[in-house]
């Protein structure tokens, strides 16, 4: 039975790499051969207190695209992540005109070979002349032809300062290339526009009379909401003489119909110098383009882009992230998700506690190590993909149905073997000590091993700005941050190794441990319950019956090795054949399950008023004014599950909630998404939970990560209470 333990966990620890789809793996280049990006800048110095601009640009591969600000029926907008100087501060990213990018049945919004994102820069008064000065920015981005391509490049720019009042004049050299971005931006819109919901559909007049029917074209609008329009449906465009007529088919039914639609409309028209394109920005289109420096271009309509939040986090220090990863992972000794295989390991200390002191410390050694171990090996498995261009977080491995399947079936073998129907090295020797029969080192070992990835489930109080700021920092320093939350893990097992007292404390083995043995099976049970449960949220029916009769498998192993012991010579590689056979189906059933998974996204309303969340229908209920609380959550986030039902479900809460008139969002983060992975990177979270409250325009506030009725009720006291007159401004139109 210890050999098969020890399949199953290099089984698990195979499936946990499973995540890993590089581009190398499925026959690309990298990332940064299929995009060339670059930080340019306008300006050839710099002037204190002035704005400039500065360009993103990103020259791609023939037949690959990336994406406008509204991707549309799939695919990420670019995001920009600055590291600027003291005192200076970005305005928000022009986007220029994207074209429609048809990809089977679906229509995206982007860019094929060349786009440049104009972004303005304004420096401090006091920069003092004469220094140079160093821009860096952080540049995702998802990359597609038929298949997509995460990437990431790390961009600087250095430019001289000048002094104050001196004419710099534009760099020569970036002159053609900024005239070109600006001439690719839309402009605004020179007619009025009236939006008029029509059922199913939306329409947008534009009062120009003067436009000829016979003269327009490849009328296409770009909407900035994500989920406004069916992108890929047909755009019906009239002209006649009260100007032009756009009838597009909504989108998200179960979203409120919109009181405005605002986008970028493109037609061709006709002119008596050839066809021309037109470009205009159509409705919250807020200030205008980053001014040409002294070029003397026309500047145009620019939309706010996906601007990081400059979050807490990003003022740690090594050490008080350290600090704080090292209280987290103390707090994670009291998570539920530990308790279980801390629980047999104190039970492996009573049975070693008769033994000498130096030896009993080396087990609080070894666990230490396994610990530190599997914290390091997750944290730089973790830090390569993201540094590969993935969207993921901590706890990203319970985001495979493989993963968790398998670490159910670990914990089912485990109870098991402590409920007596397979036997473990040569006594209560605790799981994992049998791995060697004559030291029982490898068994702690394994153990610290095991109480980290089952902890991966749990955000303690201080984990998640450590883990935030580790996630954003050289490689060495993201380590130095996650050995500090493994030690403080690991800490009150060896410090219970180390002190003699507490050694003396422990009761002598007895029989009485046959029945805390049996006992403990039962947390290990549930445990594997508990994942199952997750399993069901990430797979269809038939993926959780293959799981189901997977555990099945399981047990019949665990029975069939055992019964080998007796079965003599011949009969006993026979039956260990067998338990072998049954651990080969239960490894086919567990790779079928990513067949059943249940994809993300595609979120619909809920019957329970919850709001699923989507970066669309959180900007639309924004820009109406509306008060927002987002919960970000995972089925497999224990702590997400506790707050909710301690919390976020009690009357008092939900009443609160109806009385300020809230919208409360959830968004799912048990399954990949990338929507949910963005909004958790902007806040410098690794992981989940997060919560947000918005009480209108402006950044949210972040609640803590542990809630309490009483936490939730102050920070919703900031919002009034719903009076007749904000009752009637906040309810949506009537459809027509």
């Amino acid at each position: 039975m210890t050999r098969l333990l020890a399949l199953l966990l290099l089984a698990l620890s195979s499936l946990a790499a499973t995540p890993a789809h590089d581009a190398r793996a499925q026959g690309f280049k990298t990332p940064s051969d299929l995009v060339k990006a670059s930080l340019v800048g306008e300006p050839s110095a710099v002037q204190p207190g002035e704005t400039f601009t500065v360009g993103i640009r990103m020259v791609m591969k023939p037949h690959w695209h990336v994406y406008w600000r509204n991707p549309g029926d799939s695919g990420l907008a670019p995001e920009v992540a600055w590291a600027l100087p003291a005192g200076f501060a970005t305005g928000p990213i022009a986007w220029p005109t994207p074209n429609r990018i048809p990809i089977s049945h679906l229509v995206n919004y982007g860019y094929e070979d060349e786009a440049v994102l104009l972004v303005p820069v304004t420096a401090p008064a006091t920069l003092a002349p004469g220094k140079a000065v160093t821009l860096a920015a952080k540049l995702t981005y998802l990359v597609c032809e038929r298949e997509c391509v995460p990437g990431s490049a790390d961009l600087r720019l250095t430019l001289p300062v000048a002094a104050a009042g001196t004419s710099t004049g534009a760099n020569p050299q970036n002159r053609l290339l900024f005239a070109e971005a600006r001439a690719a931006l839309p402009v605004p819109s020179p007619w009025p526009v009236r939006f008029a919901p029509e059922g199913d559909r939306l329409a947008l007049h534009f009062e120009a009379p003067g436009l000829g029917a016979d003269a327009i074209r490849t009328v296409a609008f770009f909407p900035y909401a994500e989920t406004a329009i069916e992108n890929a449906a047909k755009q019906d465009a009239t002209v006649d003489g009260q100007g032009l007529h756009l009838s597009l088919a909504r989108g998200d039914l179960s979203e409120p119909v919109p009181t405005a639609l605002p986008g970028v409309l493109t037609f061709e028209e006709t002119t008596p110098d050839g066809v021309v394109k037109r470009a205009y920005a159509v409705g919250d289109a807020p200030s205008a383009a980053p001014a040409a420096n002294p070029a003397g271009d026309v500047p145009a309509a620019e939309v706010p882009a996906p601007v990081r939040v400059q979050s807490p986090e990003e003022s740690l220090t090594l050490w008080s992230a350290a600090g704080l990863a090292f209280l987290g992972g103390l707090m994670l000794n009291l998570m539920p998700c530990v308790f279980p295989v801390l629980s047999i390991k104190v039970l492996s200390l009573v049975r070693h506690s008769g033994e000498p002191a130096a030896r009993v410390r080396l087990h609080g050694l070894a666990y230490t190590a396994g610990v530190l171990a599997a914290f390091l090996s997750l944290a730089g498995l973790l830090i390569a993909l993201k540094g590969a261009g993935a969207g993921i977080g901590w706890g990203f491995q319970l985001q495979s149905p493989l993963v968790v399947a398998g670490l159910a079936y670990l914990l089912f073998a485990m109870g098991l073997s402590l409920s007596g129907v397979v036997h473990v090295g040569a006594g209560v020797a605790g799981l994992g000590d049998g791995l060697t029969r004559r030291a029982g080192l490898q068994g702690s070992f394994f153990t610290g091993v095991l109480a980290t990835v089952v902890a991966t489930p749990c955000t303690a109080p201080f984990m998640g700005s450590a883990v935030g700021f580790a996630l954003t920092q050289a490689p060495l320093v993201s380590l130095a941050v996650f050995a500090s939350l493994g030690l403080g893990l690991a800490l009150p097992f060896l410090v219970l190794t180390t002190w003699p007292a507490a050694l003396r404390a422990l009761p002598r083995p007895g029989a009485w441990m046959e029945t805390l043995k049996g006992a403990l099976a039962f947390p290990i049970y549930a445990t594997a319950a508990w994942l199952i449960w997750v399993l069901s949220q990430q797979v269809g029916p038939a993926g959780l019956l293959g799981a189901l009769i997977g555990l099945v498998l399981v047990g019949f192993s665990a029975w069939t090795w055992d019964r080998a012991r007796g079965a003599g010579r011949i009969g006993k590689p026979l039956v260990r054949g067998v338990a072998l056979a049954a651990l080969a189906a239960v490894a086919a059933l567990t790779l079928g399950l990513d067949r059943d998974r249940v994809t993300a996204g595609g979120a619909t309303a809920r019957a329970d008023g919850v709001a699923p969340f989507s970066q669309a229908g959180l900007a639309s209920l924004l820009a109406q004014g509306r008060p927002v609380f987002v919960n970000m959550t995972a089925a497999w986030c224990i702590t997400c599950q506790v707050n909710e039902r301690a919390a976020l479900r009690t009357d008092a809460v939900q009443a609160a909630f109806k009385v300020r008139g809230i919208t409360y969002m959830k968004g799912d983060w048990t399954n990949q998404n990338p929507e949910i992975t963005t909004l958790l990177e902007r806040h410098g979270r690794s992981g989940v939970p997060l919560y947000l409250l918005y009480a209108g325009a402006g950044e949210p506030v972040v609640l803590p990560q542990i809630l309490t009725p009483g936490t939730v009720l102050d920070a919703l006291a900031a919002i009034p209470v719903i009076t007749a007159d904000r009752h009637a401004a906040l309810a949506p139109p009537p459809e027509r």
